[in-house]
């Protein structure tokens, strides 16, 4: 077993990206600091490094317990890594209209405008 590893290959292997590529292009961004570093693609990582990666406009904070450079089952990946990101603020909660409910009424669009604070 490797004793480290291409930290793009890790990040796929681990399944945070779908591909290989799209992790060496989160890598050229920038989206990706090894140890509070902003690294390459070709990077080494090794077992206790802490990857802040950047995803969908959201950081996770993920420790290497294992290098590992090839894409294995989702079991194995998640022994492989520690995720340590803090819990997301739940998203602001909208109203919505029933399905099959119709256009609203001219008092219920008022109602609407109001709420989203377009009142007039």
């Amino acid at each position: 077993m490797a004793e480290s590893v291409r930290v793009d290959a890790w990040l796929w292997a681990v399944r945070v990206y779908k591909t290989r590529s799209a992790a060496t292009t989160a890598c050229r961004a920038g989206h990706v600091r090894v140890n509070g570093e902003r690294v390459k693609a070709a990077q080494a990582v090794r077992p206790g490094d802490e990857l802040r990666v950047r995803i969908a406009g959201f950081d996770r904070t993920l420790i290497v317990r294992q290098p590992i450079a090839k894409r294995v089952g989702a079991a194995i990946a998640a022994t492989a890594m520690e995720d340590r990101t803090p819990p997301r603020e739940p998203a602001p909660k909208f109203a919505q209209r029933d399905r099959g409910a119709g256009r609203p009424t001219k008092r219920e669009r008022r109602e609407i405008d109001r709420l989203r604070g377009r009142e007039l």
